[in-house]
């Protein structure tokens, strides 16, 4: 059982052959969403060798972040990126819920989504390169790149609706008890914590990235409700991103 969610989170979230997946029920959907952290383990070890290889070499500070950046998003087909884009443009045009979602849908990326993306990318990769200066802190980047997938038990918690009738976001929507996605971020609060401690830095600093990560996605939920109905795929893919460059900001300074 456990194995199925796993396989389907590595599916979903990565390029990893996962194998056969069962029918997409709640109960499987829920635990697919909370090993998401798992599930990109091994993306996360390549980007942290990725990060070490590249500054140890001596590339410059955003030259390493940027490689790092984009393997993480070969690693997971861009859909985060994509996604995040996606939501930036249908909460931004002036049109009503159904215009939005159709805007969400088009394959091209709009101004406001671009805007996103530039900024975003270059939030990740200046924040990778200044922290990555030895084996520790690069291993601290995949870290953060596990932790940043815990974004989608706060996405998919219990109540949120799908904000369509098909695609990803109505298998997973709603499908994560609220208890599970607090326990899920607690963890990544104690994580974080020791993390910056192992590296020498304060164990505080990491909780306070971790907490206000894990607001910045709340309030992503809070909005697309309010605004498309429900979360989307999309919107899943842009809590992972926000939650990621909140992460790599905070550890950063």
């Amino acid at each position: 059982m456990a194995l199925d969610g796993l396989r389907l989170a590595t599916g979903t979230l990565t390029v990893i052959p996962s194998g056969p997946i069962p029918e997409i029920d709640r109960p499987l959907a829920a635990r697919a969403m909370i090993v998401a952290p798992l599930a990109v383990l091994p993306l996360a070890v390549v980007a942290a060798a990725v990060a070490w290889v590249a500054s140890t070499a001596g590339m410059p500070e955003l030259v390493v972040g940027l490689l790092v950046v984009g393997t993480l998003a070969l690693g997971s087909r861009g859909m985060h990126l994509d996604g995040l884009a996606d939501t930036v443009d249908g909460l931004a045009s002036g049109w009503d819920r159904q215009r939005a979602l159709k805007i969400m849908q088009r394959g091209n990326t709009g101004p406001m989504g671009a805007a996103a993306l530039v900024i975003m990318i270059g939030l990740q990769a200046a924040s990778i390169g200044r922290m990555t200066v030895d084996l520790r802190s690069a291993i601290l980047v995949g870290v953060l790149v596990c932790c940043s997938r815990c974004a989608l038990s706060l996405v998919c918690g219990r109540g949120v609706p799908a904000a369509r009738t098909q695609g990803l976001g109505v298998a997973v929507a709603g499908s994560v008890p609220w208890l599970a996605a607090f326990l899920t971020w607690l963890a990544v609060a104690i994580v974080l914590g020791l993390s910056q401690a192992a590296v020498g830095s304060s164990y505080a600093s990491g909780v306070i990235a971790a907490v206000v990560a894990g607001l910045a996605v709340l309030l992503l939920v809070w909005r697309c409700v309010r605004r498309l109905g429900g979360v989307t795929g999309d919107v899943m893919g842009a809590g992972i991103e926000i939650a990621l460059t909140i992460m790599l900001v905070g550890i950063a300074v």
